[in-house]
């Protein structure tokens, strides 16, 4: 291209490079900064997005923590625009909507590994906890998914009988419980324990039974049911 000068050669041949190796190894033979810098491809055409890639995973850990954390840590760099802001919000908007799909209208427990996926998806990274509960009908087909309450960065209050009242109101006969531990630690706490006996117990009294309860971490989650506790 007539004065491009070798910078500019350089970041173009690189994205070129980059899209063929997406396009032809597919996304898992990209490193998470690589698959970031294509996202900054389109919001940032004239210019080396590889060194801003790396420094936006190195701030928040990965490329998923990229991808959900709040606009204003984003805007905190000084070198993300909004236009590549409003690119990395679609982009977790669609994993969550694509995660939710893949439980809807399905038996949840015949797609377990599905309903952790998308917990994880839904709230896996949030910074404050978020109690959600999943109603089931007497196929254990998902009726609802609703965020109950959302507390701070280590406790969200739960109240046992607005989550059985709200199961009654949608005719649902079961419930997953979930909720996140913001610090990346999915071990249950004494008081999670206590909290997911009584919903346990007041759903029992109505009729309702609760398959699992899962805590959700950055990295892995645990199962009430599979730790024995239910």
């Amino acid at each position: 291209m007539a004065g491009e000068n070798e910078d500019e050669k350089h970041y173009h041949g690189h994205r070129q490079r980059l899209r063929a190796r997406f396009l032809e190894a597919g996304p898992d033979a990209l490193a998470d900064y690589e698959l970031l810098e294509l996202l900054l491809f389109r919001s940032i055409p004239r210019r080396d997005v590889k060194p801003l890639a790396k420094a936006l995973i190195k701030r928040h850990g990965s490329f998923a923590e990229v991808m959900t954390a709040r606009p204003d840590r984003l805007r905190e760099s000084g070198d993300l625009g909004e236009a590549s802001i409003v690119d990395f919000k679609i982009v977790e908007a669609a994993a969550k909507r694509l995660a939710r799909e893949s439980v809807q209208h399905r038996q949840v427990l015949s797609s377990f590994k599905d309903v952790i996926d998308y917990c994880r998806a839904a709230m896996g990274y949030a910074e404050r906890e978020e109690f959600r509960v999943l109603f089931l009908d007497k196929k254990n087909a998902l009726l609802a998914d609703e965020v109950m309450s959302v507390g701070t960065v280590d406790h969200t209050p739960v109240y046992p009988r607005e989550i059985v009242r709200r199961a009654l109101e949608l005719g649902s006969t079961a419930l997953v419980l979930a909720h996140n531990h913001p610090s990346g630690d999915p071990t249950p706490s004494k008081a999670d324990i206590r909290m997911t006996e009584e919903i346990v117990t007041i759903s029992g009294l109505m009729g309702i039974v609760v398959h699992d309860h899962l805590i959700i971490g950055k990295h892995g989650h645990a199962s009430f049911k599979g730790l024995r506790l239910l």
